[in-house]
């Protein structure tokens, strides 16, 4: 939509996603994205970090039980969104505005780590071609190995079949 301003960035969840149904019965992922930028100090010769973004995120719908399900604390994301302005009365009577990012697009780093992408088969986006937008499926389905229960992102990917 013209005159919204769309941003990226780029963090480490401070915390596992929290996932939470409305009133009018959508799904609400709620989550707080920490980006902290650093730079090279020539004179000590070291990265020095910068002062840290916390940005407080939301995901609807179906991308939320997928945030939910797929992301978890301490994993690097990259997210993509519009930034929203909502103001509100706390408890104590004062009013509050906060800014926060409605997620349009969100995915794990991979410079730091792999990830194995699963294609959810009801709702979403299908595309415009005939294999259900671009992703196809196994011809075999391969054993892939387990991950431990505590490893925020699964098990990692098998050798291509080139």
């Amino acid at each position: 939509m013209a005159g919204e301003t769309v941003i990226t960035i780029i963090g480490n969840l401070t915390a596992d996603p929290e996932l939470r149904t409305t009133s009018a019965g959508a799904q609400v992922a709620s989550f707080t994205i920490a980006s902290t930028p650093r730079s090279w100090n020539r004179n000590t010769g070291q990265f020095e970090d910068g002062q840290a973004l916390f940005m407080r995120c939301s995901a609807w719908r179906d991308m939320a039980e997928h945030c939910a399900q797929s992301l978890g604390k301490g994993m690097r994301v990259i997210a993509q969104g519009r930034l929203q302005q909502r103001s509100y009365q706390a408890q104590d009577g004062s009013n509050r505005t906060v800014i926060e990012l409605q997620v349009d697009e969100i995915g794990p780093s991979l410079r730091y780590a792999t990830a194995q992408v699963q294609k959810m088969q009801s709702g979403g986006y299908q595309g415009g071609n005939a294999n259900g937008g671009g992703y196809q499926q196994p011809q075999q389905a391969r054993q892939q190995p387990q991950a431990p229960a505590d490893d925020p992102w699964g098990a990692p990917a098998g050798e291509p079949d080139f």
